[in-house]
């Protein structure tokens, strides 16, 4: 017996979630699940970790007419880790219905795909630009489509798909029910809403809090050049590590912090943008099961992501602005359990984190890093517990003799133990310990002086910029040396400089696409950061150059 049970699903899908452990519907999936088993269109507002996969999930499996032939249920999802979640979170619900799952998305084979659609599946989950190449190919009807979802809109909205999203919602029968899930609901997702909806109901459940009780925030001032020696101390002293989840701002940082951390014998590895799609779900995986204790990635890199036992998230970088922070963290302290989020914060990005606590109204402790005599503490009362766990006869027989014959050779028992632990510790690491400098907190009238100095600088060179570019005020105007005869889309424009910048999509404005250029604002904070880029990443295949437009 479960609380499912009052919602009216099948005896099937309640064994399902019976078996999976599932007591009492989120409050999502409370709402949401007899608004769907109506037949009414819906949105939803919630944030990830809530639940709202099987909100959307239980009633379109309650809903599938097995005997017919053709895809009946469609999820659209912003990203290829989100689409490979769904699928397997439906394959699970519907295990004991025999329903038949089809992710799609870029970097699998079309064969492979093409292939299962041909022997016939129940519901795809797929990502809107491989969605539209397969509709565009005639190996995906729609025409017997009965449900239609939209998951994390807004995030399909920043990464410029919602164009994408239009063109396949215009190829779905008009009869179909449709539920729609964003995190937030800006104007352009209502008016998506207000065109493609019948009169959907309005469930809002995300919370006036941003920040979860169960996650502990903490801040450390650290110079940049000490941010690598203080992770590795941290990563030496904090409780309760499973998972360890690396923000950094660029892919190119992802790599050069895995790198650093696999040198000093930390077993970790990086997710970002250039990885093929096995490589990706490789290192996903390890990080899931464990075998893998430290992941880095970036924001676009690790949307979608949906992995309950993450105990720390460690911001290397401060996020650029206060929402990717608030995703962030959110991604430690969930299904019930403690989290930690720490960031580590140069003195030039103090005046981010206080932006940060304004944003989520709550302030975040600053705390000392441990110091040298912490860590080598610690390494001692690690290597005592291991110690005092071998003290059982008969795992210590051969060494007793050892001892018993030294002995007999004259040496006192107190110095062979005391050898033999000198011997058994000589393979200490001394990272942690030799490679930090002394991070002592800069006088707060200094920094604020070196800080108000460059925003000056800032400032006025923002004013020329602005004096220049034909674009909004706090907006930089930048040209690509590609347009409308390389097959150029406002989408590959975002997707392209969200991904390889690592900056949000919103923070992308107009977009003019030309003949064979085309130019985008960005907010100005972001702007030096896209143009270096120019000449080392590639769009539609080719190199892009970038440069300001005076």
């Amino acid at each position: 017996m479960n609380d499912f049970q009052i919602l009216g699903l099948r005896t099937e899908l309640l064994q399902a979630v019976s078996e999976l452990g599932y007591q009492t519907p989120t409050a999502i999936q409370a709402r949401a699940i007899p608004i769907l088993l109506s037949g009414r269109d819906m949105m939803g507002q919630a944030q990830t970790g809530t639940g709202k996969t099987a909100a959307f999930a239980l009633p379109i499996l309650n809903g599938l007419d097995l005997d017919l032939v053709g895809v009946q249920a469609l999820v659209l999802t912003p990203t290829r880790e989100l689409a490979d979640q769904v699928a397997h979170a439906i394959h699970e619900y519907g295990q004991h219905r025999q329903v038949r799952v089809l992710p799609v998305y870029g970097g699998q084979s079309y064969s492979r795909q093409i292939s299962r659609l041909q022997r016939g599946v129940h519901v795809v989950v797929g990502t809107p630009g491989r969605l539209l190449d397969l509709l565009g190919q005639g190996v995906l009807n729609l025409s017997s489509l009965r449900f239609l979802v939209l998951d994390e809109a807004d995030e399909m909205l920043n990464m410029g798909f919602i164009e994408d999203v239009e063109a396949i919602l215009s190829q779905t029968p008009t009869a179909r029910q449709t539920a729609l899930f964003s995190a937030t609901l800006p104007e352009p997702i209502r008016r998506l809403s207000d065109r493609y909806l019948r009169e959907p109901e309005l469930v809002v459940t995300s919370s006036t809090r941003l920040t979860v009780d169960q996650t502990e925030q903490r801040q450390y001032l650290v110079s940049e050049s000490d941010k690598l020696a203080a992770l590795l101390r941290l990563l030496e002293m904090e409780e309760g590590i499973r998972n360890i989840l690396n923000f950094v701002r660029t892919k190119i940082g992802a790599g050069a912090l895995a790198e650093a951390l696999l040198e000093r014998g930390v077993q970790a590895d990086a997710l970002h943008g250039d990885l093929t799609q096995p490589m990706r779900e490789t290192v996903l995986r390890r990080f899931r099961d464990e075998t893998l204790p430290v992941m880095v990635a970036t924001d676009v890199a690790a949307r979608g992501l949906d992995i309950d036992d993450i105990s720390h998230v460690i911001n290397y970088d401060v996020p650029l602005d206060s929402e990717a922070y608030v995703h962030r963290i959110g991604r430690t302290g969930r299904a019930g359990r403690t989290g930690v989020a720490i960031t580590l914060v140069t003195p030039q990005e103090r005046w981010r984190m206080d932006r940060i606590e304004r944003f989520t109204k709550q302030a975040i402790a600053r705390a000392t890093l441990p110091g040298k005599a912490d860590v080598l503490n610690r390494r001692k009362e690690r290597f005592l517990s291991r110690l005092s766990d071998r003290f059982t006869p008969e795992l210590v027989d051969d060494e007793r003799r050892m001892v018993e014959r030294l002995v007999e050779a004259g040496y006192d028992p107190a110095d062979i133990a005391a050898a033999a632990l000198r011997l058994a510790r000589e393979g200490e690491r001394q990272w942690a310990v030799d490679e930090i400098s002394e991070i002592r907190e800069p006088a707060r009238r200094e920094v604020t002086a070196r800080r108000t100095g460059r925003r000056d600088s800032r400032a006025d060179g923002r004013r020329r910029q602005r004096a220049r570019s034909r674009c909004e005020a706090g907006m930089v105007r930048i040209s690509i040396n590609l347009g409308k005869e390389q097959g150029i889309r406002p989408g590959d424009v975002v997707g392209a400089i969200a991904n390889e910048a690592g900056i949000p999509g919103k923070a992308i404005g107009a977009i003019d696409i030309q003949r064979q250029q085309t130019f985008f604002d960005v907010v100005d904070q972001h702007a030096e950061r896209v143009l270096q880029g120019a000449g080392r990443w590639k769009l539609r295949g080719q190199p892009v150059m970038l440069k300001c437009v005076d």
